[in-house]
């Protein structure tokens, strides 16, 4: 392990070495790219004041992750993490606990705020206060990045060009516009920004100014930073009055492949099926017609969940199930202690590449058809599970060594 972190260290060093050296060579072709941008810009209702207000002295930050730098056509995107990142190492019960905490007397001091925030948009105080814990700490996270540079590098440099160069010309506007000083736009490596992190083109579409005082303030103003994230899930379908999901004991033997979003039953159905929610909890008469599906983050292992529509739609906020899976029980637990009723396992993590490999293996059988990210995924699990089925393994619907070695074992077959 020790020899592992070592060379981890020295491809640290030669890629910090390798950043440096491609920043110097590729300074006058962006700054060219960057002023080129003026035309588009201007378009925008940008003025030449601004625009070189903006762009004065930003050089491109190649430590960013999801860079296509040149010379590293092949090499893993930076940023991308060597294992698999389990539910338990991102949802920690030490985090969940200490934000929400916190969120309990949040929600007093701004109670009246958020219950107007309800009121006007039918999405509930606790969950905006947890996507602001998830996002910021409350605040208390200090964004790292200068918004202007890493939309900027990201545009040039990124893998997705197209998408970043607009949010940069949105980035602009906000500067004409005054909506916010240059100084204070801070951002994370995405260039997302305020309390409860919006992309400018997010900014245009759903940013309220929910305090009256004639500007619409996601840095600086709580209720404009919650209502404007109360805004953003209504625009992308937030159900009034629903839950997002409901933590359940899943029956012995489940079959963890239908544990996809396109499988689909009234909840009222699965718990015919042997479902059963969590700490007795019982659901609404309206909750035992919705739609729900299964979600086995871990396989058959740790927590599962029966999830509705507005899953979904945090998902959208953020497209990660991790994420979500954060923000839906840290919402829940603001008022109610109980962790979850079923932890997470301890299973051991596999390499990335690990995950890679099986990927491919599963999508040239026809198993899978997603992207290959490295990532057990909701397609990655189903598809493990068929191929575990198919050839008579444990059915567990995790990226276990014991079916990599199948894999491997079968390898000049496929």
């Amino acid at each position: 392990m020790m020899q592992s972190h070592k060379y981890a260290a020295l491809w640290m060093g030669l890629s910090m070495v390798f950043a440096a050296n491609s920043a110097a060579a590729a300074d006058p072709a962006f700054q060219k790219w960057l002023q080129g941008l003026w035309p588009q810009a201007q378009a925008f209702g940008v003025s030449r004041a601004t625009f070189e207000a903006a762009t004065n002295g930003v050089e491109p930050d190649l430590t960013l992750p999801d860079l296509d730098l040149p010379g590293r056509e092949g090499a893993p995107a930076r940023g991308q993490a060597e294992f698999v990142q389990t539910p338990a190492d991102y949802i920690k019960e030490a985090t969940i606990a200490h934000l929400a905490e916190q969120g309990k007397k949040l929600a007093a001091e701004h109670s009246r705020t958020l219950a107007a925030i309800e009121q006007r948009f039918g999405v509930p105080g606790n969950v905006l206060l947890a996507i602001w814990g998830r996002e910021t700490a409350f605040g208390g996270y200090k964004l790292p990045k200068n918004a202007i540079t890493v939309l900027a590098t990201q545009s040039y440099y990124g893998r997705r060009k197209d998408l970043f160069r607009q949010e940069l010309l949105y980035a602009f506007k906000m500067l004409e516009e005054g909506h916010v000083k240059l100084a204070d736009m801070r951002s994370s490596w995405g260039g997302a920004m305020g309390l409860t992190q919006f992309l400018p083109s997010e900014f245009y579409k759903y940013a309220v100014d929910f305090d009256g005082d004639g500007k619409k303030d996601i840095w600086h103003s709580v209720p404009d930073a919650l209502a404007s994230a109360a805004a953003q899930l209504v625009g992308k379908g937030w159900q009034r009055g629903a839950r997002w999901a409901y933590e359940v004991r899943a029956p012995e033997g489940v079959d963890c492949t239908v544990g996809v979003p396109e499988v689909t039953h009234p909840l009222g159905e699965w718990l015919k099926q042997g479902f059963v929610l969590s700490y007795g909890r019982k659901p609404t008469q309206a909750e035992l017609t919705e739609p729900a599906s299964l979600l086995l983050p871990e396989g058959i292992y740790g927590p599962a969940f029966l999830t509705f529509k507005n899953y979904y739609v945090i998902k959208e906020y953020n497209f990660s199930d991790l994420y979500v899976l954060f923000v839906g029980h840290l919402s829940d637990r603001i008022n109610d202690a109980r962790p979850f009723e079923r932890p997470w396992s301890k299973n051991t993590q596999l390499r990335t590449a690990d995950v890679e490999s099986m990927q491919r293996t599963l999508t040239k059988l026809g198993l899978y058809k997603d992207k290959i990210d490295g990532k057990a995924g909701m397609q990655t699990r189903a598809a493990l599970g068929a191929y575990q089925k198919a050839n008579r393994l444990k059915l567990d619907c995790w990226p276990t060594a014991a079916v990599l070695d199948d894999m491997q074992r079968r390898a000049g077959k496929y």
